[in-house]
């Protein structure tokens, strides 16, 4: 069973992180594109990803929109994870996506931004070693105001560049998103997962460049 101890020290000087599907370190600060239409590889893949930082004594989150609670907890389950203990101890938390992304019923792409490094102290001071994310971006499609901002928001996360260990990885279903959409998603991450393996994107486009090129009433 998974221990979960929390590791971090303020000498800590750990440059790269174990995304845990792949063998493969990679920056502290790493920001991960998995598109799939397959769910027994997208099970593999997050549940690898989450177990990992759990290992690590990580601050785990995973943002729900169509996956139960119950279908998450068998996934760590099977991967040793001894669920009580974790959420007992504060490291892994399950939420709603709408609510996490959303907390006020509008979605606010640079106010989630801004609050990133706070979160990012709170949970240095807790003594978790760093943060690991992972979220269903689904909600995004049902026409929450401001949700059309979406890209936005991703473009932004990757000038969060904090020394403090965090890793997102976004989850977009390609049975929902459409096809312009999906390529547009490739533009605003640096690292994507083909075939269960993680490679550096051709499609990234930086930040400011992205944001340069985007239509603010066209997103998706």
């Amino acid at each position: 069973m998974i221990a979960f101890t929390r590791r971090f020290t303020m000498g800590n000087k750990r440059k790269d992180v174990q995304l845990g599907f792949t063998e493969e370190p990679f920056p502290a600060h790493c920001h991960v594109c998995l598109i799939y239409d397959s769910q027994e590889q997208r099970q593999k893949i997050v549940s690898e990803y989450m177990a990992a930082g759990l290992r690590k004594g990580e601050l785990v989150r995973y943002l729900t929109d169509t996956t139960a609670t119950e279908q998450v907890h068998s996934w760590l389950l099977e991967m040793g994870v001894e669920i009580p203990a974790a959420e007992a101890s504060g490291a892994f938390t399950i939420i709603r996506a709408e609510d996490g992304y959303c907390p006020g019923g509008r979605f606010e792409p640079r106010e989630m931004i801004d609050k990133m490094v706070p979160r990012f102290e709170m949970a240095k001071k807790a003594g978790f070693s760093g943060t690991r994310s992972c979220g269903e971006m689904s909600w995004a499609l049902r026409g929450i105001p401001g949700s059309n901002r979406l890209l936005e928001y991703e473009a932004l996360l990757n000038s969060v560049t904090d020394p403090y260990p965090h890793t997102g990885m976004c989850q977009y279903d390609a049975h929902l998103f459409d096809g312009a959409t999906l390529l547009k998603v490739l533009k605003v991450h640096p690292y994507m997962i083909a075939k269960g393996q993680i490679v550096r994107n051709p499609f990234y486009l930086r930040t400011e460049e992205f944001l340069e090129r985007l239509d603010p009433e066209k997103q998706i």
